[in-house]
């Protein structure tokens, strides 16, 4: 075995064309090249850690070399015409790449016979070997026939390999990219975001992605276990295994520097002691390609031979945030995205969280954390200001700070210019997956049960259907019992243009009873009631557009800008409600809120209805059982329609431990089986907010 691999073995089989070269990618799929094996999507090759296969074309005739690597290489190559007369190799060794472990060799100094031709109208070459092949009981003849042809992908081929002497057990594939695509880095983040822990290492490794992603989806990063997005990893596999990519491993931030140096112009220097510097560093990061670092971290982008773009160090002491943020809005803002704003907010104090920052960094936007809130005015004040100078419906990314001001505060603010958000602070990766594709032919198919106009007449019981906001990967998709019932989730419909390849991924891992959902009052998170008339007709026809290219025919709204369920009203309008009805007719119902509300109505058969039950994730299980058969007694009339929020934090085995406990007289349907139902039969009063 160990004196094989010292040499090149053997020749084996390639094609020629019946064409001049200059017709042969107008007859058959382009299999010139040099590709390498894609191991998750391929048969296992033993002994062997990879393939490499070069064709190459000269007038009439192809050549393949196969290359089969382990710690030394062992190659096989041969030419031949399709079409022309047979090609006799003599086998001078002995080894049987494709299976290597098994007892089966090429006697030396036997031939090996090839012919090879066109398949499937030329979508296919197949190259048929006669030769002998000796196992322990001595020579048995054997015929092995290799099928090579394109992949479903650009720069993907399939190479399909069957002998004569297997005759069962698996198809013998290989599946290989063209090599040097679909390469990427990646590296795991560590757990601290502490600004004196791993903070500046994660922000720099942050900064790093971002300017690299510039040039195409480079690199991606890894986050902890607790990451609120718990996609990180599945999306990962998934790229790997269904979208082809191949990753290397950066293995520390000094690693990442010496490999991802090459993207940058510079480096910008943030201030440990003024935790807004940050920020600010990051705007500077977008605008001049400039790497994100501390004092600390200056030898690593010194050695890498890149340049101080601008050192923050001492620069906003005595500062506070309303200065600090003024000084970069005179400085910068004149050079960044009127489309794009981030809100670097979430978490505060010493700990930070900048997940987005890489989609800001590509997208050369202003990043804040300004306050939403009236009575801060100097910072209320120069928020304002930079959401009125943005393209009315932009992105506002990213969050509002949990210290500064209100979650209702940010949105209506930013509702009141037409603005939509799309969070949170710690949303990863936007910057490598928004420039993955869909798969060639991929078609978004939501999981329906019913079809338009059908009608279903409702039982004397009492119906629940749930529905989980934030979103589908902040939360529980990747949790326990996902599947086990019926259930709707909120999509992220900003994903069909925004990070395409991660709705693929969502739709691909939903099972039957996944249902999804348009949100959240447009096309991204908006307050309608705050949102100036002539702009928001314009967003549901986007929402609308959004709907039609994911297959989702119920749609969300959510209203806080006069107030949350305790402190305000979170009920709509009739003009409002007329907008939704009129702009999106080929929805089939509509749900409103977040908590229990009040808004009620129906026309032709499709509902315009709120949550009646908010189920808290800290909420003890008994507790919620009551508080639902108590729903069923105050709601005495039947058939009842119990429509359930859950929020994010809650696991759907939780959620049905909590269903299966109710009593028969419950029935949990899908959420478009239950607004077909309560269209049909409603037994709610109708109510919308009188002005």
């Amino acid at each position: 075995m160990r004196a094989f691999c010292r040499i090149l073995v053997m020749f084996f089989a390639a094609a020629a064309v019946l064409l001049p070269r200059s017709l042969y990618s107008q007859s058959h799929p382009d299999l010139t090249g040099q590709w390498e094996l894609l191991p998750a999507q391929s048969s296992d090759i033993d002994h062997f850690r990879t393939l490499k296969l070069t064709i190459r074309a000269d007038g009439q005739r192809l050549t393949l070399i196969h290359q089969w690597q382990s710690r030394l290489r062992v190659t096989d190559s041969l030419s031949i015409t399709p079409g022309g007369p047979q090609v006799d190799v003599p086998a001078s060794h002995w080894v049987f790449s494709s299976n290597i472990f098994m007892g089966m060799r090429y006697p030396e100094g036997s031939l090996r016979h090839f012919t090879a031709t066109w398949e499937d109208n030329g979508a296919t070459l197949l190259i048929t070997e006669k030769c002998t092949i000796r196992g322990s009981q001595g020579k048995v003849p054997l015929t092995i026939q290799h099928r090579i042809g394109a992949g479903a992908e650009k720069d993907i081929i399939i190479y399909r390999l069957s002998r004569s002497t297997r005759k069962t057990g698996p198809e013998i594939k290989y599946m290989l990219k063209r090599q040097g695509s679909r390469q990427a880095f990646v590296a795991r983040l560590n757990d601290d975001w502490q600004i004196g822990g791993g903070l500046p290492a994660n922000a720099m490794m942050i900064s790093l992605q971002g300017i690299a992603n510039k040039t195409g989806p480079l690199v991606y990063l890894l986050y902890p276990a607790d990451w609120p997005f718990t996609y990180v990893d599945s999306v990962y596999e998934f790229y790997k295994t269904r979208r082809y990519y191949s990753f290397t491993d950066l293995r520390s931030p000094a690693d990442a520097v010496k490999q991802l140096a090459r993207y940058a112009k510079g480096y910008v220097i943030w201030d440990t002691n003024v935790r807004t510097s940050l920020i600010v560093a990051f705007t500077v990061a977008g605008l001049e390609d400039a790497v994100v670092v501390t004092e600390a971290q200056l030898p690593l982008v010194k050695e890498a031979g890149l340049k101080q773009v601008e050192d923050f160090r001492g620069k906003f002491t005595g500062m506070n945030d309303a200065q600090i943020y003024t000084w970069a809005y005179q400085q910068y803002w004149s050079r960044c995205s009127r489309e794009f704003v981030i809100w670097l907010g979430g978490e505060h104090g010493t700990v930070m969280k900048p997940a987005v920052a890489d989609w800001g960094i590509i997208k050369g936007v202003f990043f804040n954390d300004l306050s939403t809130r009236r009575t801060d005015t100097l910072e209320y004040t120069l928020a304002d200001k930079i959401l009125s100078e943005m393209k009315p419906m932009s992105m506002v990314m990213g969050w509002h700070s949990y210290k500064k001001d209100l979650e209702e505060e940010h949105v209506s603010l930013t509702s009141r210019y037409g603005h939509r958000v799309e969070g949170l602070n710690s949303l990863p990766n936007l910057s490598f997956s928004a420039q993955i594709p869909v798969s060639p032919g991929f078609v978004f198919k939501n999981n329906h049960h019913i079809t338009p106009g059908e009608k279903i007449v409702p039982k004397n019981k009492v119906y629940v259907s749930c529905m989980q906001t934030d979103g589908m990967g902040l939360g529980a998709w990747e949790k326990p019992g996902r599947g086990a019932i019926p259930y709707a989730w909120e999509c992220l419909m900003n994903y069909t243009w925004m990070a395409p390849g991660m709705a693929e991924y969502f739709y691909s891992t939903a099972t039957p009873n996944d249902y999804l959902v348009g949100c959240l009052s447009g096309p991204g998170y908006l307050y309608p009631k705050a949102v100036p008339k002539k702009y928001l007709t314009q967003l549901i026809a986007m929402a609308r557009d959004q709907m039609k290219q994911l297959d989702l025919r119920v749609f969300e709204t959510m209203d806080w800008s006069e107030g949350d369920e305790v402190s305000g009203n979170t009920d709509l309008p009739k003009d409002i409600i007329d907008l939704y009805y009129d702009g999106m007719p080929e929805a089939i119902g509509f749900v409103n809120g977040y908590g229990p509300g009040y808004t009620s109505i129906v026309r032709n058969g499709r509902p315009f209805v709120s949550f009646d039950y908010y189920l808290s994730p800290r909420r003890p299980e008994a507790d919620a059982v009551a508080d639902l058969q108590e729903l069923a007694t105050v709601n005495a009339k039947r058939p009842y329609f119990l429509l359930v929020h859950v929020r994010e934090y809650s696991d759907v085995k939780r959620v049905k431990d909590i269903l299966d406990k109710l009593g028969p007289e419950f029935e949990v349907v899908p959420l478009d089986v239950f607004l077909t139902m309560e269209g049909a039969q409603p037994t709610f009063e109708e109510r919308t907010l009188q002005r």
